[in-house]
């Protein structure tokens, strides 16, 4: 039974060198600096990606429809 509770204590250990060593490491910089966005930041960065998610989806689409509507034509380019 005493193997089972070193085993825990053990890994209990472990676990808590490693989170202790969080904010030391190379990323321990960019953490402390880390900070919530105001709503104006947020909302740049939600208009920004939900443009870049339109802009790319429209190239789709657009490459979509001129492989459906001239598939003989592109086809002729790749041959």
């Amino acid at each position: 039974m005493s193997g089972i509770l070193d085993k825990g204590w053990e890994t209990q250990r472990r676990f808590e060198e490693r989170t202790k060593r969080i904010g030391k490491g190379k990323y321990g910089r960019v953490l402390r600096m880390a900070r919530k966005p105001t709503a104006e930041e947020y909302a740049k960065v939600v208009t920004v990606t939900g443009l870049g998610l339109i802009l790319i989806g429209a190239l789709g689409f657009f490459i979509y429809l001129m492989m459906t509507a001239f598939p003989s034509w592109i086809g002729g380019l790749f041959k």
